[in-house]
C-alpha cells in the first residue's frame, strides 16, 4: 500500500498521488536513487530502471563522499555536489550536514567566487529564477512559475558585487544558491521553501560581455529610475506571490545596497547579509575575544580596513552595542575608526559617501594604515578590505607592540582576497594574536602548540535569523535581532574554544548554534510584537520542530 507522501505539503500538493517510474527518479525532491527499497520499486514501477542491490543512505554518502575527494579541484568538487543537488536533494543535504567543514569551502566560499566567474561555462541546469530587465511588468507571472508554492526564504542579487570579485553579471548566480543550500545545512529550512533569484539589469564587464558563452544580458547595467522601479516590482511581486516569505538582499554593490535596506526594511520583512550578518558575526567574535583579552566593549578602540556594506554595517552594529552599555551615540562612535582606499577617515575629507559620514572624526588625517595604527593605537584591527595581503607584517608586529592580545580580523572573502592569512598573524606577533577569518585557515602550530583559527563566516548567522523569522512569522527584521544573534552566537563559544584561540564554536556544531541563536531572535520577536504566530511554551523545541533532517521517507507501508 502507497503512503502518502510525507514531503507533499512542502510542495505545495496535499494529496497528490507519488511520480512513478523515471517520472520519481527525476524528481530531485522525491528520488532516493539506489536506496529504493524492493517493495517501494514493485510499488512505484522501478523495477529494472536501478542496479539490484539496495544502498542505505550511509552507503551513499560513502560512495558521494570518494567521488568528490576523487577530484583534485575545488571547482571539481563544486560540479560533482551540484550534480548531486540536482538528482537527489535529501542525499545532497545528508553529505552536506555529516561533512559540513570539509563541503562548506566547496559549496560556498572560498570555490563558488571560482564557480560564479566559470558560471556560464560550467552551466548545466537552472537552479532558481532569473528575472531580467525586459522582465518588467510581468515579475509576479514569473515568481509563480517557479516549482514550489509556499516560499518563506528569497535570497536575491543583482550580480554587481559578487564576493570581493566584483560584478559577475548573472554568473552571479552561484551565490544565492550557495546561500540557500547551507539556510538548509545549517538552521533546516525545509529546501522547498528557499528561492534563489538573480536580477539581471546587465554587466559593466567587458569581459563577460565579449565572452560568447556568457548567459546573462549583453549590455550595461541599468541604473536609476529604470533599476529602482525594477527592484520595487520585484520586492511587491514576492509581497503578492510569496507573501511568507523573507527577502535577502545579497551582494549588491555598495551604490544600491544601502539605500535599498533604508528603503525597505520598514516595509517588509528583509535584511542585508553583506552589511546586517556580516556585522553580527564580527561583533559576536569582538564579544568572545573579550573574554581572552580582558577589559569591556566600551574599552576598545576599534579600526576598519575597508568601508564599504561590511565595515560600516558592523560599525553601527557595535555602536549600538556600545550604547547598550552605556556609551552616548557620540562616544560609541569615537570608538570606531575607518581606513579606506584613500586613507583614514577623518571630517576633514570633503568627498565621502554618505554611508562614511558618521564614523568620520575630527582627526589629523593618516594616509595609510600604518601610520593609523600608530596614530590611533586600537585594540581591534578588523580587515573588510577585499584587498588580499593588506595587513602587512608591520602592522601586525605594530598591534602586537600596542596590545598583550591584539585583536586581528581579516574577514574578507574569498581566501585570495583575505587581508592575511592565521599563520601570518601568528607569527607576525608571536602567537598572540585573536585572530578570525572569512574563509577557512588550516590549523597553526607555533611553539608546539596549536592555534585554531575562528571562521567569522556569515553562516553562523543568516541561517538562524531565516530560521527565527520563518518560525515566527515575523512582519520585519531588524538590527536589533542581529545584536541578539551576535550575544547568542558569543555565548555558545566554550573554554575549550578559547583554550586553542577560537572565538566562534566548531562548525561541526552548526545546526544547534544556529537553533539556540534562532530561539534568542525569536525571542525578541515575540517581545517586540512582531510574531505572527503565538509564542510556544518551549521556544527553542518549537524551533527544533521547523529544521528539515535530510532522511529518506517510506512510500510504502510494509516496506522491505
Amino acid at each position: 500500500m502507497l503512503l502518502s507522501d510525507p514531503t507533499s505539503s512542502y510542495l505545495g500538493l496535499p494529496g497528490a498521488p507519488l511520480p512513478t517510474g523515471n517520472d520519481l527518479l527525476q524528481n530531485p525532491m522525491l528520488n532516493k536513487g539506489t536506496a529504493f527499497s524492493v517493495a517501494e520499486r514493485e510499488a512505484l514501477g522501478l523495477l529494472g530502471l536501478l542496479p539490484a542491490h539496495v544502498s542505505t543512505m550511509a552507503d551513499q554518502v560513502e560512495r558521494v563522499m570518494e567521488g568528490v575527494r576523487r577530484n583534485s579541484t575545488g571547482l571539481g568538487k563544486y560540479i560533482a555536489m551540484m550534480a548531486l543537488f540536482d538528482r537527489n536533494r535529501a542525499l545532497f543535504y545528508r553529505v552536506l550536514t555529516d561533512h559540513l567543514q570539509e563541503l562548506m569551502p566547496v559549496i560556498y566560499t572560498p570555490t563558488v567566487g571560482q564557480a560564479c566567474k566559470q558560471f556560464s561555462h560550467i552551466y548545466r541546469k537552472g537552479r532558481g529564477l532569473y528575472l531580467s530587465a525586459g522582465s518588467k511588468g510581468r515579475i509576479a507571472e514569473l515568481l509563480r512559475n517557479w516549482s514550489y508554492e509556499d516560499v518563506r526564504m528569497v535570497v536575491v542579487t543583482d550580480g554587481e558585487r559578487i564576493l570581493g570579485l566584483g560584478d559577475l553579471g548573472v554568473d552571479g548566480m552561484g551565490i544565492p544558491v550557495g546561500k540557500l543550500s547551507l539556510y538548509t545545512a545549517c538552521s533546516g529550512i525545509h529546501p522547498t521553501y528557499c528561492l534563489p533569484v538573480t536580477i539581471d539589469v546587465g554587466t559593466n564587464n567587458d569581459e563577460l560581455l565579449q565572452d560568447p558563452l556568457y548567459l546573462g544580458l549583453r549590455q550595461p547595467r541599468i541604473r536609476g529610475a529604470e533599476y529602482d522601479a525594477l527592484i520595487e516590482e520585484f520586492v511587491l511581486a514576492v509581497q503578492q506571490v510569496f507573501p511568507q516569505a523573507v527577502i535577502q538582499f545579497e551582494d549588491f554593490a555598495n551604490r544600491n545596497a544601502f539605500r535599498l535596506l533604508q528603503t525597505y526594511q520598514h516595509r517588509v520583512c528583509c535584511f542585508n547579509d553583506d552589511i546586517q550578518g556580516t556585522a553580527s558575526v564580527a561583533l559576536a567574535g569582538i564579544y568572545a575575544a573579550l573574554r581572552l583579552t580582558g577589559g569591556s566593549l566600551a574599552e576598545q578602540t576599534f579600526l576598519f580596513l575597508g568601508a564599504g556594506e561590511a565595515g560600516t554595517g558592523t560599525g553601527s552594529l557595535l555602536v549600538a552595542a556600545l550604547m547598550a552599555e552605556g556609551l552616548s551615540e557620540e562616544q560609541a562612535r569615537r570608538r570606531c575608526w575607518f581606513v579606506d582606499s584613500k586613507g583614514l577617515v577623518v571630517r576633514s575629507r570633503r568627498e565621502l559617501a554618505a554611508h562614511k559620514r558618521p564614523f568620520a572624526h575630527e582627526h589629523p588625517h593618516q594616509t595609510d594604515l600604518h601610520s593609523a595604527v600608530r596614530s590611533l593605537k586600537p585594540t581591534a584591527l578588523i580587515g573588510v578590505s577585499g584587498q588580499g595581503q593588506a595587513f602587512s607584517e608591520a602592522v601586525m608586529a605594530e598591534m602586537a607592540a600596542l596590545n598583550e592580545r591584539p585583536i586581528i580580523f581579516a574577514l574578507s572573502n574569498p581566501t585570495s582576497n583575505s587581508e592575511c592569512t592565521a599563520e601570518q598573524a601568528y607569527a607576525a606577533t608571536a602567537g598572540r594574536a585573536i585572530f578570525a577569518s572569512g574563509s577557512p585557515f588550516a590549523p597553526v602550530v607555533l611553539s608546539e602548540r596549536t592555534l585554531v583559527p575562528g571562521q567569522g563566516n556569515n553562516v553562523y548567522i543568516f541561517p538562524a535569523i531565516g530560521l527565527a523569522a520563518m518560525a515566527t512569522g515575523a512582519e520585519r527584521i531588524t538590527d536589533e535581532m542581529f545584536l541578539v544573534a551576535a550575544r547568542a552566537l558569543a555565548a555558545q563559544v566554550t573554554e575549550a574554544d578559547l583554550d586553542q584561540a577560537s572565538v566562534y564554536p566548531p562548525l561541526a556544531k552548526i545546526r544547534e548554534v544556529s537553533a539556540r541563536i534562532a530561539a534568542a531572535v525569536a525571542e525578541l520577536v515575540y517581545e517586540r510584537g512582531l510574531a505572527r504566530t503565538k509564542r510556544p511554551a518551549d521556544l527553542l523545541n518549537y524551533i527544533h520542530s521547523w529544521m528539515y533532517q535530510p532522511v529518506y521517507a517510506d512510500y510504502v507501508e510494509g516496506k522491505s
